[in-house]
């Protein structure tokens, strides 16, 4: 069997060829566009054919300061050739320095450093907790999380453990307890909750990005947060997906005036270079967790501090929220104009936008996408029928009315 698959692998080139080798030998579990990517520059990535793309996905809005930022990449090979990590074990200079940044950036007392989203969501939970029964008084084990239906906060045991999704959660129990589901955005589901006295926290995402761009009510966050202020519970944010820029504001909460209790950053905050999160609280909530009862080899490490200073600079000196927020206006205003039957809804703010569609005649949102790739542009479907559209926040004027064009010309060639 292994020497015909090798015979059969000797056959195949280019795009074909990777794929077939990455079947062979790793987990299965993505689906992804067959695409192989090789090189990225700005708001395009070259394929190993050398076709050119425009990356309408962002890597999930990692890469909101566009592939390959020469300024995020010089800071990477700077600190690289200097000193790449210590642990946690040992101060470093440049992790000092990005702590004084990166609070004073956000506005906030502390900041805790991880590596992945998960690992920083988990970080989230955990302060919580600790903040629970030190400073509300619960008793221990007692405290409760509420999350929102549809969320996404993670792959991590306890984090779909909260998960309302089949996918996440079949047959990964048993599953941690202390959690709460309840409807997105519904105040009064919210307000029903807070009547427990032993709910600690809310974890909740300003936008539901891998619900498919769920953009709630105008004034649910604001309303949400008023609330957990009036019941002694913290109002925990997940901006990993929607902060650093991506929704036209630094953070979408920043649309509604709020400060998160406890802030979740991760993605973009390295520029799509390295794996940097981490959370952002007050002194009285970052000092319940004491020595030796939380960490991380790699978090707070030099290169993943100096990297994330840089990357946190190019988003203001380059004013990439404002440009997400002008852009993005287009974009939706465009979509809805396109005269295809296909399109149910458009929905998004800034950069990070949605369209719903219409299966019919055989043709689904992974078909679609598969000829928006075809046509130089690739985006991936969410929950079989929203189409996501992400790009890098770099995105010019130019650039967008070419993009605007090839999906334009895509869903009205299935009409055809």
């Amino acid at each position: 069997m292994r020497s015909s698959e090798t015979t059969n692998t000797n056959t195949l080139h280019g795009n074909d060829y990777f794929i077939h080798l990455e079947e062979e030998h790793t987990a299965h579990n993505y689906h992804p566009i067959p695409v192989v990517l090789e090189r990225g520059q700005g708001v395009y990535v070259w394929d190993v054919e050398g076709k050119r793309y425009y990356d309408f996905l962002s890597a999930y809005s990692a890469v909101n300061q566009g592939h390959s930022h020469p300024k995020i990449l010089a800071a990477l090979i700077e600190q690289a050739q200097t000193l790449a990590l210590t642990s946690r074990a040992f101060h470093n200079k440049a992790f000092a320095e990005f702590g004084a940044f990166i609070t004073s950036y956000f506005g906030y007392d502390r900041f805790l450093p991880m590596n992945t989203g998960a690992e920083a969501v988990e970080t989230a939970l955990k302060l919580c907790r600790k903040w629970a029964y030190q400073k509300k008084g619960l008793p221990e084990n007692a405290a409760k999380i509420l999350v929102c239906s549809g969320n996404f906060h993670g792959r991590t045991i306890s984090i779909v453990s909260a998960s309302t999704d089949p996918d996440a959660r079949k047959e990964f129990g048993p599953y941690t307890p202390g959690f709460e589901v309840i409807e997105y955005n519904s105040i009064a589901a919210l307000e029903k909750a807070l009547q427990d006295p032993h709910v600690a926290g809310l974890l909740i995402e300003p936008i539901q990005g891998e619900a498919g761009v769920m953009v709630p009510d105008e004034g649910y966050l604001s309303a949400c947060h008023a609330l957990c202020q009036k019941h002694n519970v913290l109002f925990i944010a997940d901006e990993i997906q929607t902060g650093i820029a991506r929704t036209g504001k630094l953070l979408a909460i920043d649309h509604e005036n709020i400060h998160a209790d406890i802030l979740i950053l991760g993605k973009a905050l390295s520029g799509g270079m390295y794996p940097v999160s981490g959370v952002l609280a007050s002194h009285e909530i970052m000092l319940c967790i004491r020595p030796g009862e939380h960490g991380s080899t790699y978090g707070g490490n030099p290169l993943a501090s100096s990297i994330a200073t840089a990357a946190l600079t190019v988003v203001k000196e380059e004013k990439l929220a404002e440009n997400a927020a002008v852009q993005g206006e287009k974009l939706r205003v465009a979509l809805r104009a396109i005269p295809s039957s296909r399109i149910q809804l458009v929905r998004g703010k800034g950069l990070l936008n949605a369209i719903v569609i219409e299966e019919k005649d055989g043709v689904t949102a992974w078909d679609i996408c598969i000829r928006l790739m075809e046509n130089g542009l690739l985006a991936k479907p969410t929950h079989g029928h929203i189409i996501r559209f992400a790009p890098p926040l770099v995105i010019n004027d130019e650039q967008l009315s070419e993009c605007i064009q090839i999906i334009h010309d895509t869903l009205m060639s299935f009409d055809a």
